[in-house]
């Protein structure tokens, strides 16, 4: 698998990356989610969600930042064994233990 982050040391958001992260993701970033989806749910305007979205992102990605500093191996391990076993948890159980003992919910 190629780097989980970029050259600035920033988390690259692969779908492994994602759904090894999705507990702490649902954990963090439920409100921003919430308003997303209420906003979209209440206005068929893309536009006027943008903002939403953008928070969303912000959460997102300040998150996977701060998991992959807090726990990089594990994380990277995770993630590794999603992309390879093309995200099935079911083949990535030990690694998933791992990760969420390092940094927990």
């Amino acid at each position: 698998m190629a780097s989980t982050v970029n050259a600035a040391g920033d988390p690259i958001p692969t779908s492994a990356v994602l759904m090894a992260s999705s507990k702490h993701i649902a954990s963090r970033c439920r409100d921003a989610n919430v308003a997303f989806l209420k906003c979209k749910k209440t206005d068929a305007n893309p536009d006027k969600c943008l903002d939403k979205g953008q928070q969303v992102t912000r959460c997102v990605l300040g998150l996977l930042k701060d998991l992959h500093q807090s726990c990089t191996k594990e994380m990277d391990s995770y993630a590794g064994c999603m992309y390879y076993n093309t995200d099935e948890f079911e083949l990535c159980r030990k690694e998933q233990k791992e990760f969420e003992k390092a940094c927990p919910l």
